[in-house]
């Protein structure tokens, strides 16, 4: 890719980065992005996320915590290689937990769709220092994730999904 390229799509991530931090994008983008990237990943057979042109992202297919019935997200995510994939249950910097981090404690053994290709992963919520490391490492994949938190009294919950 050239340097003039580079340079262009650096500086669309940090103008993307910039407007997701606000508070607009924060009641916005819940309604939107979501509602999007489900038709456009249904439409491709799963081979497009369009949030995926700035950050990697995965569909999640989760039983509810209460129903059991299969709850499909797309989101946002960090991949880790090996088989492993971290989320960030930041809700946009909202107050309360996004619902897919509570159908993942209730039910660890969830499928995602990475790149086309469905895999069956097992989630695991981090604590302590592991929590302290991935948060670290989320920050410098994206900052406006250090935005999210000083927002909002909860901890944002991390989850690393190892395929099974």
């Amino acid at each position: 890719m050239p340097a003039e390229r580079k340079a262009e799509r650096k500086a669309g991530r940090k103008l993307v980065q910039k407007m997701s931090s606000t508070r607009t994008f924060a009641k916005v983008a819940p309604h939107v992005i979501p509602a999007m990237d489900r038709a456009v990943h249904r439409l491709t057979r799963g081979k497009v996320l369009l949030s995926a042109r700035m950050l990697p992202g995965v569909v999640l297919t989760a039983r509810g915590a209460r129903s059991g019935r299969p709850r499909v997200t797309p989101l946002a995510c960090m991949p880790e290689g090996d088989g492993r994939w971290l989320l960030v249950g930041s809700n946009f910097g909202r107050p309360g937990h996004p619902a897919w981090t509570a159908n993942l404690l209730a039910h660890p053994d969830v499928e995602i769709n990475w790149r086309g290709e469905d895999v069956p992963v097992r989630a695991e919520l981090l604590t302590g220092e592991e929590r302290a490391a991935a948060w670290k490492a989320a920050l410098e994949f994206w900052p406006p994730y250090a935005t999210y938190q000083a927002r909002i009294e909860r901890e944002i919950r991390l989850f690393r999904l190892t395929r099974r």
